[in-house]
């Protein structure tokens, strides 16, 4: 078994030090591609996470949807 941290374990850290997290912050920071799915392994062992919706400016003036991740407090 690996060392390393597993990009759940991460994820979650990270919430906990910042409260949120979108997909651009979990690739640039994490190097997570798909954060939607380790937000499902991390619902599934019991962290309550919510999904809010964000609009956000796209580099060519226009805007994307964004969904970001909050963890709840139990």
């Amino acid at each position: 078994m690996s060392d390393r941290k597993a990009q759940k374990d991460m994820i979650l850290e990270w919430l906990e030090r910042n409260g949120t997290i979108t997909p651009m912050e979990a690739l640039n920071y994490i190097g997570c591609y798909r954060l939607g799915a380790r937000i499902w392994d991390l619902r599934r062992d019991g962290h309550n996470i919510v999904t809010e919706r964000c609009i956000v400016p796209t580099k060519h003036g226009g805007r994307a949807l964004v969904a970001v991740y909050r963890l709840e407090a139990a």
